[in-house]
């Protein structure tokens, strides 16, 4: 039922999208709770920077340009793992203490995760802009967002890198959220291009199994 309300053309005024309003209310009870009860308010702020400039330009674009109600699903998730990770830092993250602990890993992993989901939640929505609002052709709208999540997650390491190096030096290390791996930008890049293959390939064997036909 969801996949069909994905691929749907049309779309209802905000007031009228309730599920939109359900995901922006959930986003902004978790977001509120992360500043309010956040352990370094300074990475809080930091971490939060590109969710300030990524909303900005969703709604500037909302009226001209829609998601579906998957892709707003998608985007919400993917938004509430990121502030639930600034709220104590990636690397004290108590869900991710848990993993852990429960598995005997060597290190935190949440910063892992979200990395990973990076690719494989947002990878259908700049799937749906470059097929939806830009009319690419299938091929390109399935190829396009693994390249651009590879090129985005590059250019997010060499920002982390900036930041924690040169202009916010104190919290670097909290920021980076590294925990003593030196190979940890290359497989923060790694888990993202592979959530970006898995979700594009599972969409693709979706729709093929089922049948389902998107609008150019």
């Amino acid at each position: 039922m969801i996949f069909t309300t994905a691929i749907s053309k049309d779309r209802s005024p905000l007031k009228k999208n309730l599920w939109l309003l359900s995901f922006i209310g959930i986003f902004l009870l978790i977001w509120g709770d992360s500043l309010i009860r956040t352990s370094d308010i300074s990475n809080w702020m930091l971490e939060n920077t590109l969710v300030f400039i990524f909303l900005f330009v969703l709604i500037v674009f909302y009226k001209k340009y829609q998601f579906s109600d998957l892709s707003f699903l998608l985007i919400c998730i993917y938004l509430c793992m990121h502030v639930y990770g600034s709220k104590y830092t990636y690397a004290e993250n108590p869900f991710g203490y848990w993993l852990k602990d429960t598995f005997n890993l060597t290190r935190n992993p949440y910063d892992r995760i979200v990395h990973f989901c990076f690719g494989f939640l947002l990878a259908y929505p700049m799937r749906e802009v470059f097929l939806k609002w830009l009319n690419f052709p299938k091929w390109v709208a399935w190829a396009l967002p693994i390249e651009i999540t590879l090129s985005i997650s590059g250019l997010y390491e060499l920002i982390e890198w900036a930041v924690a190096d040169i202009f916010f030096k104190e919290q670097g290390e909290a920021y980076l959220g590294s925990q003593g791996d030196i190979w940890d930008a290359q497989k923060d890049m790694f888990l993202a291009f592979l959530g970006a293959i898995l979700a594009t390939t599972i969409v693709s064997i979706v729709k093929k199994k089922f049948r389902l036909h998107e609008k150019d």
